[in-house]
């Protein structure tokens, strides 16, 4: 990213002054660190718990909650793209240009998130249930999660300009979302089940809105680290830089090659994860019928990353991103096709596999961060146009459209299956039909899911280690003619 530009104004300059005093350190880490911890609180919630709360809590069919997930990414689209041009037209402050937005926004978006939960709403008729989660489900994802995540996956590349400190960036936001998944995952199942006196799991209303409470109250205190812990050292005047018309801006955006591909391969990963992590709640509860399993294989997925974590660095250096990424990824595809055609019954060998699969997509997800700096730096190259927030913005919708169409289609695939949705606390056994299906789509998806994305990065992507440096070599020569030309 270039660092000047022409017009640089003197209260941005002294911005810059008092920022560079501040080394890149533990506290720069930890900070964003703490912003993912804090969005994956409900973010994970949502996309583990929200659809089964809607079906067994609050009566509403699969097909209906799939119709949800899908309307509100069209509302992303306008929604995500649009806080991106207001982060990048936005003029810095004292506290940089995206940092404010974190402090704005924490307080609504925690808010909106209890809201998802909500057990009373159950006793509502039928048509005002459904009136409810739309309302709250697009206020929450597409308003207030939206307002606080594209500044904040956008500040990574005002915190540092070096990839080295990128990648720990990148890595610190992975744990803390690993932290999240933990908490979320392993947690949560023990306290928000109870289990009746033929052994079936049975959902409890009230206690998914005690946990929501908490972890609204949790992620404010994250949210507040992110927000006090952090620096912004890059910043950047935009007013007199060289502006992009709309036309030149789809343009430039639609022929990043580096940008489409991970676009493409972006919805492939939350297709993939994010169907299975929907699927994982009917697979512990009616195929496996052991929702401790389930809490197990949410610990050994966070002991993954944290196993893989210190090594991040080190991998990136000697293979390169997309190298080591593309390799993990055929290795964790490699383990769901087994699973898939092993049709393992005993939930604890389940969990072993899955330990596997986890160290091959875990270290994608430990860089995927840092994939978007250099796309980020990658565009400024192309245009000479910094539009770091808009390429954020792009790139999480696409994240969305994933998480959309994943839940979307989970829903699909649960009424297609033939599963038997209950009200009032009433179990109801399913089929073996019913629960093989189950088992097959858990662990099919992800098997194709993560060898396309290793085929991408392979064919697709452009950007392998060799290409990042020659990126870096001719940002960093376009930095020095600028800062020349200002002397």
């Amino acid at each position: 990213m270039l660092n000047v530009s022409d017009a640089k104004t003197k209260a941005v300059l002294q911005q810059e002054e008092e920022a560079a005093q501040k080394p890149f350190g533990l506290k720069d880490k930890i900070a964003y660190m703490c912003g993912d911890f804090g969005n994956d609180f409900f973010f994970i919630m949502a996309s583990s718990f929200l659809m089964v709360f809607y079906t067994n809590v609050l009566g509403i069919p699969g097909a209906l909650v799939g119709t949800l997930f899908l309307v509100s990414r069209c509302v992303d689209a306008f929604t995500d793209i649009g806080m991106g041009r207001i982060v990048d037209r936005s003029k810095p402050t004292a506290e940089g240009r995206y940092r404010p937005w974190i402090k704005r926004m924490m307080l609504p978006v925690v808010a909106a998130g209890v809201l998802l939960f909500v057990p009373w709403v159950a006793e509502l008729p039928y048509g005002v249930r459904v009136a409810y989660i739309f309302i709250t489900y697009i206020l929450w994802g597409s308003f207030c999660y939206t307002g606080i995540n594209i500044p904040y996956g956008s500040m990574a590349s005002a915190i540092t300009d070096k990839p080295a400190e990128r990648t720990m960036l990148s890595t610190f936001r992975s744990i803390g979302a690993a932290l999240a998944g933990m908490i979320v995952g392993s947690v949560t199942p023990l306290f928000i089940y109870t289990t009746d006196a033929a052994g079936n799991q049975i959902l409890q209303g009230n206690r998914v809105f005690m946990v929501a409470c908490v972890f609204a109250i949790l992620a404010l205190i994250c949210y507040t680290i992110c927000y006090k812990w952090s620096t912004e050292r890059i910043i950047v005047d935009n007013a007199d830089q060289k502006q992009l018309s709309a036309k030149e801006l789809v343009k430039a955006l639609a022929t990043n090659r580096a940008l489409v591909s991970i676009i493409v391969a972006a919805i492939a990963l939350l297709l993939a994860m994010l169907m299975t992590q929907s699927m994982n709640m009917y697979l512990y509860m009616d195929y496996f019928k052991n929702i401790g399993a389930m809490s197990v294989a949410g610990l050994l997925g966070t002991a993954c990353t944290l196993l893989l974590a210190p090594f991040s660095g080190w991998i990136t250096v000697k293979f390169g991103k997309k190298e080591a990424s593309a390799a993990g990824l055929l290795f964790s595809a490699a383990i769901y096709a087994i699973l898939f055609f092993s049709k393992i019954t005993n939930a604890w060998v389940y969990c072993a596999f899955l330990l596997l699969a986890n160290l091959g997509s875990g270290l994608f997800n430990l860089m995927i961060w840092a994939f978007i700096s250099d796309i980020i730096d990658y565009q400024t190259v192309q245009t000479g146009s910094c539009d770091g927030g808009t390429i954020y913005g792009v790139y999480s919708f696409s994240r969305k459209i994933g998480q959309a169409l994943a839940g979307g289609l989970g829903g699909f695939v649960i009424s297609a299956i033939g599963y038997q949705v209950s009200t009032g606390g009433q179990a109801i056994v399913q089929t073996k039909e019913v629960t093989d299906a189950i088992y097959a789509v858990t662990t099919g998806v992800p098997a194709v899911g993560y060898a396309l994305i290793a085929l991408i990065l392979i064919f697709w992507y452009p950007l392998s280690k060799k290409k990042v440096a020659e990126v870096k070599a001719k940002l960093d020569e376009m930095n020095k003619e600028v800062e020349e030309s200002l002397s």
